[in-house]
């Protein structure tokens, strides 16, 4: 079974990989279907929404003769990461409490 991924999720993982560093948009998507089954072609409208509100920046770096674009989080984007995380957090403990199971249960 898989669960469908909103929006507001997509953002707040987004910033929770670019909270630990910068990084180009193929390693993004590299890193997001690591976990999650996402698309370039779902996650690119994510990060031009994340970078119209203010919570990322971008910048080119030629790397082996070729342009990479490069996005960064902002203060905005760590504070807005910061409240996705703390409601995760709640979230989380709320379907576990509902689903009656810990983490070592299957």
């Amino acid at each position: 079974m898989a669960f469908q991924l909103g929006a507001e999720m997509l953002d707040a993982c987004v910033l929770g990989i670019l909270v630990r560093g910068d990084a180009y948009g193929y390693s993004l998507t590299q890193e997001m279907t690591r976990t999650v089954n996402i698309s370039e072609s779902t996650l690119y409208p994510v990060l031009r929404r994340l970078q119209k509100d203010g919570s990322l920046t971008t910048y080119d770096k030629p790397v082996s003769g070729r342009i990479r674009r490069y996005y960064a989080i902002t203060d905005l984007g760590r504070e807005k990461y910061g409240g996705y995380r703390r409601e995760w957090i709640r979230f989380r403990a709320s379907v576990d409490n509902l689903l009656g199971g810990t983490e070592n249960e299957e």
